[in-house]
């Protein structure tokens, strides 16, 4: 496995930065490993699969975890605001980096990521090539 280690900064998207690593790095299949940090804007996708959370404050980064490559993401990730509660979903464009996000990410060798329309779920699922 390769480890590609990236800072983010004050005022970018996390999701468009990871989808600009897949594109940029070529990465057919890769992993999040850890994301510590926090944000001045969340926004994820709820469990219904379309009502999407929008969260004005800082918060910080508890978990992101899922599967990305050039072709497509899947990721989920956790926030935990000033009272110590916790808040997460489907990670959707526009959660802005507030002061840092230190993001690792693995990049498997072997493998490639793909995404399908898969009638039983409604969604473009995984595919995992060999």
């Amino acid at each position: 496995m390769k480890i590609y280690a990236r800072r983010l900064t004050k005022g970018m998207d996390l999701k468009e930065e990871i989808e600009r690593i897949a594109s940029s790095e070529n990465v057919g299949a890769g992993v999040v490993l850890s994301s510590v940090g926090c944000v001045s804007l969340g926004r994820f996708r709820l469990a219904d699969g379309e009502s999407i959370k929008v969260m004005d404050e800082d918060l910080e980064i508890l978990s992101l975890n899922g599967t990305l490559s050039k072709e497509g993401l899947h990721l989920h990730v956790s926030y935990g605001d000033i009272e110590g509660r916790a808040w997460g979903g489907h990670l959707t464009e526009g959660n802005i980096i507030n002061t840092t996000c230190e993001l690792v990410i693995g990049i498997l060798s072997e493998e490639r990521f793909t995404r399908k329309p898969d009638e039983s779920t409604g969604y473009d699922e995984l595919v995992i090539e060999k």
